[in-house]
């Protein structure tokens, strides 16, 4: 197959480092909060409906997230995989690769979609939904079944386009579609003029409607601008869903096993207090703040870490792996320093009750000390993505997870009760952090 060497267009291959992360970095910053805007203008519109109405959409959470987690999956196989190509100079592979990849994230949601339409009621009658609930959750899961694959195109190609080097298209899309589908959410939910309130049957048409913009803007990218998509060729298509998911099956079921985790700390915290539940709650929202920088920058070093190893540059590739740790930790460093005098008004406005509020500022003042190590094991795991070795991944996340922190979080809770729980995190964080940065230099040495 003939090579074609193409200009290194987004600076990947030869610009200095720290600025080639940057500017993928900040630009995926952005479009998370995107993300987490749609979720929570859902949620709060929703949340207008009444108390039965959220309760029924909260249940359809876990399942919308294992559907979304297959489209992950693979988009992590699909980006690490062209990324490698186009670093190479390969572009009519990578095209090739990208197009099978979307096939393959499309066929596998529309079959999990299906079988999920048909078994609505069994299925969250079997997750403790009430029978007061389950007419609502058909009205909302019914619709969501059906439009989800308009999602799945632009997730996918959104990870394609990133892996060029260019994080500002995607980060545009998501925030065209958030704000879209922030305008038909109460237009749709509560009616006006001549449109009808449909409720939470109108925040899903609102999501799908979004999604199928946000597919427009992806598709638009990948033809006419990156060249990114081709006709499909039957003859390689199950080699290349077999690299594909041979990546992205593993990088998905480690995004699986985060919700897990935190479901088993929950029971957790709820054998010792309703307060440590919400405390631990209110927490979870402002963490999600606090490292969005360390997520972002994780995902914008497995496309430059893959394109250098495409492109036979090692050195470069891992030069990045060790900038990102270096940064991660002194960035996060920062944020606990600045937590410290802020922790306390912070856990007064997430409640009015004494006893969340100490266990809140007791996890502010504990936690976050170590989010600059959790930091180094995540930019560890999107390495070896693009290292093209999943499993060590995946175990990695295991370890990290099942092996450190759920059971220093259980002795913790054992000996020291609430507090003794957060400190087992903080500590899990640290260890799994320090034997990551470790096993990276041996990574290095090795390569």
């Amino acid at each position: 197959m003939a090579v074609a060497n193409t200009p290194d267009k987004h600076g990947l291959l030869s610009d200095p480092i720290p600025a080639a992360l940057q500017r993928l970095a900040i630009p995926m910053i952005f479009g998370m909060v995107a993300i987490l805007m749609f979720n929570l203008v859902d949620t709060f519109f929703i949340s207008l409906l009444g108390t039965d109405a959220l309760a029924a959409v909260s249940f359809t959470f876990p399942i919308t997230f294992a559907l979304n987690c297959i489209t992950m999956g693979i988009s992590v196989g699909i980006s690490t995989s062209i990324a490698r190509l186009l670093g190479a100079g390969d572009t009519h592979s990578a095209a090739r690769l990208t197009t099978h990849g979307l096939l393959l994230a499309v066929v596998m949601v529309m079959v999990a979609a299906t079988i999920g339409f048909y078994t609505i009621e069994p299925l969250f009658s079997l997750m403790g939904a009430k029978a007061s609930l389950l007419p609502t959750i058909y009205d909302y899961m019914s619709i969501w079944y059906l439009a989800i694959p308009l999602l799945v195109i632009p997730m996918a190609g959104n990870s394609a386009i990133r892996a060029t080097g260019d994080a500002k298209t995607p980060a545009k899309i998501m925030i065209l579609a958030g704000a879209i589908n922030g305008v038909l959410d109460p237009l749709l939910i509560f009616g006006a003029g001549p449109v009808p309130a449909l409720g939470v049957k109108g925040a899903a048409i609102a999501s799908g409607i979004s999604w199928a913009f946000a597919l427009i803007g992806s598709l638009y990218i990948l033809i006419r601008r990156e060249k990114l998509l081709a006709r499909p060729q039957p003859r390689t298509l199950w080699h290349d869903w077999q690299q594909i998911l041979h990546i992205g099956t593993p990088a998905g079921l480690s995004n699986a096993l985060n919700p897990l985790s935190g479901t088993l700390l929950m029971s957790l915290l709820a054998a010792q207090s309703t307060a440590s539940v919400a405390a631990y709650g209110a927490a979870m929202r402002i963490e999600s703040i606090l490292v969005t920088v360390m997520i972002a920058l994780g995902s914008a070093l497995m496309p430059f870490m893959a394109q250098n190893l495409g492109a036979d540059k090692p050195e470069r590739a891992f030069g990045a792996l060790f900038t990102a740790m270096r940064f991660a930790i002194l960035f996060q460093l920062l944020i606990f320093i600045m937590m410290v005098p802020l922790s306390w008004p912070l856990s007064s406005l997430f409640s009015q009750d004494h006893a969340v509020q100490s266990q809140l500022w007791h996890y502010l003042v504990v936690v976050p000390a170590s989010y600059g190590l959790q930091a180094v094991c995540m930019l560890l795991i999107s390495a070896l993505n693009a290292l093209h070795r999943p499993l060590d991944a995946l175990i990695w996340n295991v370890i990290r997870l099942f092996g450190l922190l759920l059971p220093a979080a259980w002795l913790g809770s054992h000996w020291w009760g609430t507090e003794g729980l957060f400190i087992g995190i903080a500590l899990a964080n640290i260890i799994s952090g320090l034997a990551a940065y470790f096993y990276a230099l041996k990574l290095r040495k090795n390569m």
